[in-house]
């Protein structure tokens, strides 16, 4: 098995004049948890219908499992399994029924189909739910449904556009320890996300989009050290334009964006200190995170 599970280089996509994919090179090591991060609109969901074949890039080669796209992405997507961003189950089948016709699509016997629905099942959590209709199931059953239908053909590399969105945070916690299983046993994902928190838990690598264009890309941990590389002080109320002239000579850098004022300092005790006693004023302590890093980047925090 080849050491790249997916391979862009120099891709670009328009649509109407408009430029949705601008450039973009990545590789994903097989193996690998790797996200595409961004908002609604930064191309993560063009990017991931270019790799599936679904519609061809303008410019600039893609490769998948070895294979060529989109001229061979028959061939790649038999080691490919796909969550959608919107769940796309037959609501009036049954769970197992979904995935006995789910596995025909790969020219499984019924036997075969039969023969692993059982584990599936076990993994999704939904034993007990095998003859209920997907009806009849929670949003966040029908998602661990989505990702136990993805399975069925064992494939090795998962392609997942926003697994998590709609979810509470307990079945949103359940998917990604799923997430994690499937890592533990050499599974590659491509995940995208808007969500800093799942980028952070999953990601070993991720590749940060805004407008097309990848403006970061490397390990979670590495991008906030390089890009932050201090604890931050989050300050609500009072009038921001005095609070940032107080802070200004004991922050290394400060962000604005609505009224939240984002400080940055490697003592945040003296900027605490400044604010002591001020009116109408709450601040929150917290180590940096992804967010941060969106916002120094393009300076403006991620909307979803």
């Amino acid at each position: 098995m080849s050491s790249v599970a997916i391979d862009l280089a120099a891709v670009n996509k328009s649509y109407r004049g408009k430029v949705v994919v601008n450039g973009v090179t990545f590789t994903v090591a097989a193996g690998e948890c790797f996200g595409l991060l961004g908002p609604n609109g930064a191309g993560k969901s063009t990017i991931v219908r270019m790799i599936l074949g679904m519609v061809p890039p303008d410019a600039g080669k893609i490769t998948v499992l070895g294979k060529q796209v989109p001229a061979h992405a028959r061939l790649a997507r038999a080691g490919v399994g796909v969550v959608p961003q919107f769940d796309n189950l037959e609501n009036e089948f049954t769970v197992r029924e979904n995935l006995l016709v789910f596995g025909r699509y790969f020219s499984m016997s019924a036997r075969e189909i039969e023969a692993v629905i059982p584990s599936l099942l076990e993994f999704a959590r939904l034993g007990s739910k095998a003859d209920a209709r997907v009806a009849e199931l929670s949003g966040g059953m029908k998602r661990r449904l989505v990702l136990a239908r993805a399975l069925i053909n064992d494939p090795q590399l998962l392609v997942m556009d926003e697994p998590t969105t709609g979810l509470d945070p307990h079945a949103r916690h359940l998917i990604w320890e799923r997430l994690r299983s499937l890592l533990a046993r050499g599974k590659t994902i491509l995940l995208t996300t808007h969500f800093m928190e799942e980028a952070e838990r999953l990601c070993d690598r991720l590749c940060v989009l805004e407008e097309g264009r990848k403006i970061a890309e490397g390990e979670p941990h590495t991008l906030i050290n390089e890009q932050i590389g201090c604890d931050v002080m989050e300050i609500y109320g009072g009038n921001p334009h005095e609070s940032i002239e107080l802070i200004r000579p004991y922050a290394q850098r400060i962000e604005q964006s609505g009224e939240t004022i984002f400080c940055y300092a490697p003592d945040l005790d003296q900027v605490r200190k400044q604010l002591r006693g001020r009116a109408g004023l709450r601040l929150l302590e917290r180590p940096a995170n992804l967010e941060d890093v969106f916002l120094r980047l393009t300076g403006r925090e991620i909307e979803i």
